[in-house]
């Protein structure tokens, strides 16, 4: 039995490193090409001999990414923002109060969870031509926070159930705490994994999102950087090294915002999916 369990857990390591390695592959081949010199035509699994960070340089103002990251921020931000605010306070009362109100609503937006975004795409834009919020940050704050809120208050709720004990709930208002100050003092601290799960998730998914940035801010001063990068893209295909250098610069903030949260995502994703 102990070397079967030997034998399994060896295959299971080799399996995991092939795994890894194919995953890596890209990324390696990316960051070779983006560090290689003008000029450089070696392989591109090749490490160059001389490092070279004028791509960056070239790719930030070529491309004009300045801008395209302040208003990518700006989106990004503010509708993670209004998703763990509202998010978590609309979770709290389906969490606690199992009233069919509650459940009914609980359901619809698990329902809507189900929905593909770009199906209401085309009311969605003529909506937002008559109220005239064409190329405007609130359009693509109140989209995104739209289109995230099901699953933010789907994980949050779970986590809630499974996790937080009513027992400190219900000491807190013994000693006569209000709803609100018992949610924000003794509930939304304790929901820090779950919501650096939601903050990884949404805040991806906002920052790499084209289809509707493409369609809600034209305006080539509201461009976010999916937006630039694909325009920069198109321009310069004949120069991978560029290309690579911005494709790195658009993907860092993320992965950085990956590495502070890694330690509590998995935790807050799997405990607010257990129960619903």
């Amino acid at each position: 039995m102990n070397h079967y369990n030997k034998k399994r857990n060896r295959v299971l390591t080799i399996l995991a490193f092939c795994v890894m390695v194919f995953h890596i592959m890209p990324f390696y081949i990316l960051v070779t090409t983006a560090l290689k010199a003008k000029g450089d035509f070696s392989s591109k699994w090749a490490f160059p001999e001389q490092i070279s960070f004028q791509n960056f340089t070239d790719a930030w103002k070529i491309a004009n990414l300045g801008p395209s990251f302040m208003n990518t921020t700006i989106i990004t931000v503010a509708s993670a923002v209004l998703l763990i605010f509202l998010g978590s306070m609309a979770a709290y009362p389906m969490a606690r109060r199992q009233t069919k109100l509650n459940k009914f609503f609980y359901i619809l937006f698990i329902a809507i969870m189900i929905i593909p975004p770009l199906t209401a795409l085309v009311p969605l834009y003529k909506m937002v031509v008559n109220m005239g919020m064409m190329n405007t940050y609130e359009v693509a704050i109140l989209n995104n926070v739209a289109a995230y809120m099901p699953l933010t208050i789907f994980l949050y709720a779970g986590f809630i159930r499974s996790t937080i004990p009513r027992e400190l709930e219900e000491a807190a208002k013994i000693d006569g705490a209000s709803t609100l100050v018992i949610f924000f003092r003794i509930v939304f601290p304790l929901l820090k994994p779950v919501t650096a799960s939601i903050l990884i998730i949404a805040c991806v998914f906002i920052w790499n999102d084209y289809q509707f940035a493409i369609f809600f801010l034209q305006d080539s001063a509201m461009h976010t950087i999916t937006v630039s990068l694909a325009s920069f893209f198109g321009q310069n295909q004949n120069n991978l090294n560029l290309v690579a250098a911005a494709a790195i610069i658009a993907m860092l903030p993320m992965t950085v915002l990956f590495l502070f949260l890694q330690k509590y995502f998995i935790a807050g994703l799997s405990s607010g999916s257990v129960k619903g």
